[in-house]
C-alpha cells in the first residue's frame, strides 16, 4: 500500500563545491523527487479503485459486510490524505517551474537540499517550521 510520507527512494543529491543554490542540476533532481512520487500516488489511487470495484461483495452476513465497508472506509481516508499530498506536489512543481521552489514563503531564507529530500514540499525553513508548530501547540 501507498504511502503518504516521502519513501526516499532516490540518490540524494551531492553538493558541488561552490555551487549556487537552487541550480538547474538541484531543480532537475526535485522534479524527478516530486513527479514520481505523484505518480506513485496516482497509481495507488487507480489500485484502489480497481480494488474496490473488484472486491465490492453483498456478503449475506452483516459482520462481513461490516468488515468490508471498514476496510473500504479506511481505504478511502488514507486516498483522501493522499488527494491533499498530491495537491501539494503539484503546487511544489508549480514553485519549481516559478524559481520559488527551495525557498522559505515565511522568511525567504533556503530550506536546505536534505530538509527538501525528507520532506519534498516542504515550504518553511526549519526554524520557521519550529516557530509555526510552537504558536500551534499555544493555540489549542
Amino acid at each position: 500500500m501507498g504511502s503518504t510520507q516521502f519513501d526516499g527512494k532516490f540518490t540524494p543529491y551531492e553538493e558541488k563545491k561552490g555551487e549556487d543554490y537552487m541550480n538547474d542540476d538541484q531543480y532537475a533532481h526535485f522534479r524527478t523527487i516530486l513527479e514520481s512520487w505523484k505518480s506513485e500516488l496516482m497509481e495507488e489511487v487507480d489500485r484502489t479503485v480497481h480494488h474496490m470495484q473488484d472486491d465490492a461483495a453483498n456478503f449475506p452476513d452483516p459482520n462481513d459486510r461490516a468488515s468490508q465497508e471498514e476496510e473500504f472506509t479506511l481505504e478511502l481516508r488514507t486516498r483522501d490524505r493522499e488527494r491533499k499530498l498530491v495537491k501539494k506536489i503539484t503546487q511544489s512543481l508549480e514553485d519549481l517551474d516559478k524559481g520559488d521552489y527551495g525557498y522559505c514563503e515565511s522568511c525567504g531564507t533556503n530550506i536546505g537540499i536534505r530538509r527538501l529530500e525528507a520532506r519534498p514540499t516542504a515550504t518553511l525553513c526549519i526554524d520557521c517550521k519550529t516557530l509555526d508548530e510552537i504558536r500551534e501547540k499555544n493555540r489549542v
